[in-house]
């Protein structure tokens, strides 16, 4: 089977999400993928791993953790959602995207896998695009020698088709409110799908600071006679350490944290927090006898790479990419202008899908931006341009919507003078569609996107 068939098929599968009403009656469990994997033979216990959950922050986090293993002499395996721009993006080998061809292998066995299952009865239903996704990432990791896997959660984490992974150590990132057709409508019931990857008696760094959150996760955890460190509010580690009687104790964590100096490269002050949750994991792994020191941990901070989250693409004028596609990415952006751009003028280009909390976004955004250029990527779940204009527009001060992205980026880049940043953002899909205009001539093969 050649990549294009295997992009054909996996299209044919349908959205990683379905619309919320669809959300009621769908199944979520681990059934498919747990029958999937054992069909393949457990490729998914290939080599050790980390397993990262959280609303923000998980995908930054995941490429700091690879980077550092990568640093320590380590093959690493990375599996993230969504993409960019390619479907590879999501399945990497040292960093880099697996090629066409191995991901049309890897597809040819897990299909050969799916359709054996079936037939005997041992798979109930054919799996998800997602559910396809991850038992690819299994194969490949399993079959190129990787030694060290990290698995992002694509939503959720307790019915998420990576929660039959068993970690060395997982992590929580930030939690706030997103995909609550989902997850629930409370923070509580969010941080309780997330925290369904602790693991008894496994080991949990928490960067989480929702105190609603933080409460839920340390129930998990005591639960679960799991140990827990905490990144707390004034980025100090923390352990909160089980006794054989389940309760707890809380203790300074002092390993030589302050013989590590983090340079980190991603922009934003939010990404000081998931450095110091990379890095405390990093630690974890070597008390566990993994071969990582203080050096690797710096070096690794100091070259990660993650696209699309306040990206430097272009000056003259400066074109920012960031996928602040729920309400707390919005509120770091802001920040971010706070910190870097005072005194700017900032042109937003702004683009969503239907399923995002789209007004609350805009009252976070909109009014700081001297104009704002409303539009839609192409992909099926976007708002339309002129929803989104009636929706939002309110909250700007000048607003415009033009339906077509490239256009949009054109407008934006005419009106942009002296002293004026232009911003790309809210949903990833638009975020990918910028890319391949300012950064890559690849084109864009989305198909599922959170």
């Amino acid at each position: 089977m050649q990549y294009e068939e295997a992009l054909r098929y996996l299209l044919s599968l349908g959205r990683e999400l379905a619309s919320p009403r669809q959300a009621h009656v769908q199944k979520f469990d681990l059934q498919n993928i747990s029958a999937l994997a054992e069909g393949m033979g457990h490729p998914e216990r290939c080599a050790p791993c980390v397993h990262i959950a959280g609303t923000n922050g998980k995908g930054s986090t995941a490429a700091m953790m690879e980077s550092i293993l990568r640093a320590a002499g380590m093959r690493t395996g990375l599996y993230t959602s969504p993409h960019l721009q390619r479907i590879n993006e999501r399945i990497r080998i040292n960093g880099k995207p697996v090629s066409d061809a191995r991901f049309a292998e890897a597809f040819k066995r897990v299909l050969a896998a799916i359709e054996a299952l079936m037939a005997s009865g041992a798979l109930p239903a054919h799996p998800t695009f997602f559910e396809c996704m991850t038992a690819i990432a299994f194969d490949v990791f399993a079959r190129n020698g990787i030694e060290f896997a990290i698995y992002e959660v694509g939503m959720g984490g307790r019915l998420d088709a990576t929660n039959i992974v068993t970690p060395e150590v997982s992590i929580i990132t930030q939690i706030d409110f997103d995909h609550e057709a989902y997850l629930g409508h409370s923070l509580e019931e969010i941080a309780a799908e997330k925290a369904g990857i602790i693991k008894p008696e496994s080991i949990v760094v928490s960067a989480a600071e929702r105190p609603e959150a933080r409460a839920v996760i340390a129930r998990r955890c005591k639960d679960q006679h799991a140990r827990l460190v905490e990144i707390d509010d004034a980025w100090r580690v923390n352990e909160i350490v089980p006794d054989v009687f389940g309760n707890h104790a809380t203790a300074r964590w002092l390993a030589d944290s302050s013989a590590i100096e983090l340079q980190i490269p991603l922009a934003g002050n939010f990404q000081v927090r998931n450095a110091l949750t990379a890095a405390a994991a990093a630690k974890v792994l070597i008390e566990r006898g993994f071969a990582l020191d203080a050096a690797a941990i710096e070096r690794g901070v100091s070259k990660v790479q993650w696209p699309g989250r306040i990206e430097h693409v272009a000056e003259h004028p400066d074109v920012y990419l960031d996928g602040a596609h729920n309400p707390a990415a919005a509120r770091e952006l802001h920040a971010f202008w706070d910190e870097r751009l005072a005194g700017r003028r900032i042109i937003l280009v702004y683009g969503a899908m239907r399923d995002k909390a789209v007004d609350e976004i805009a009252g976070v955004l909109f009014p700081r931006a001297e104009h704002v250029i409303l539009t839609q990527p192409h992909q099926s779940r976007a708002i339309s341009a002129d929803l989104l204009a009636r929706m939002t527009c309110h909250h700007a001060t000048q607003c415009e919507s033009i339906a077509d992205a490239t256009l949009a980026i054109d407008r934006a880049l005419l009106l942009a003078g002296e002293n004026c940043a232009v911003f790309i953002t809210g949903s990833l899909f638009l975020v990918g569609e910028a890319r391949s205009r300012f950064c890559e001539k690849t084109p864009n093969l989305h198909i599922a996107s959170r």
